[in-house]
């Protein structure tokens, strides 16, 4: 079944939302401040494993390193639109809605848990490339693998930042559904090298998601995404 995957994954998302809600009453500010720390710095390891897994490798007994101006210049170009556009922005004024339609309008947190946890369990590989899997050969796996780390994410970020992270199950319906959907029109453009290109700057943005919740909101990641389309136009570039 196409899209099961993204089922799933939103399914599990809701449940680690409930589960945080349930365990976040006993939870004392100090240790919200505490897991929000933790679940930053987990996020800066996943976002720094996942890019220098594509950016270094082994020749002979020699480490070397490549794809660093691809970085650079994808995510120049990604956060020049995203600026014109103000992508984060329309991420926040959903949140609002969401926040006023939901019954939390006091709920004063709501909107920046709501963004963070969107970006976090939105724009890795795993979201990208097991949606197009699912689209493509109705294989889930990877997406169900997702599914169990995104409960375990949006648990902890539940009990820190409160109820707004379970919301994040939206965009991600949203989102890997989009790219499940259209995922047998785009079988000729995702080639091994756009994956692989996707993948690095989508390791990257979630590297910059981790330095927003470990030091507080620095970099406007959502008006970075569009780094990975031109991560995939890249890969088709005689260079």
């Amino acid at each position: 079944m196409i899209g099961l995957g993204t089922i799933i994954n939103c399914a599990s998302i809701v449940a680690g939302g409930v589960l945080g809600m349930l365990f976040g009453k006993f939870v004392s500010e100090r240790l919200q401040d505490g897991l929000t720390k933790v679940c930053g710095v987990s996020t800066l390891f996943i976002g720094i494993c996942g890019a220098l897994e594509k950016m270094l490798k082994i020749e002979g007994a020699v480490l070397t390193g490549s794809g660093t101006m691809l970085v650079v210049i994808c995510l120049a170009l990604g956060t020049l639109v995203g600026e014109i556009l103000n992508i984060e922005a329309a991420f926040e004024r959903f949140g609002d809605w969401l926040k006023k339609k939901t019954g939390n309008a006091k709920d004063g947190g709501f909107t920046d848990a709501f963004v963070t946890a969107s970006l976090t369990v939105c724009i890795g590989a795993m979201a990208i490339v097991g949606a197009i899997e699912d689209g493509l050969t109705e294989d889930y796996s990877v997406l169900a693998a997702k599914a169990v780390l995104d409960l375990i994410i949006i648990l902890i970020m539940t009990c820190a930042m409160g109820k707004g992270c379970m919301f994040s199950a939206i965009p991600v319906g949203l989102w890997q559904g989009l790219v499940t959907v259209l995922a047998r029109l785009m079988q000729p453009l995702m080639t091994e090298s756009a994956l692989g290109n996707v993948s690095m700057i989508g390791s990257v943005l979630i590297f910059c998601v981790g330095v927003n919740l470990v030091w507080g909101k620095k970099l406007r990641v959502a008006n970075m995404l569009p780094a990975v389309l031109f991560a995939i136009i890249a890969a088709f570039l005689p260079i």
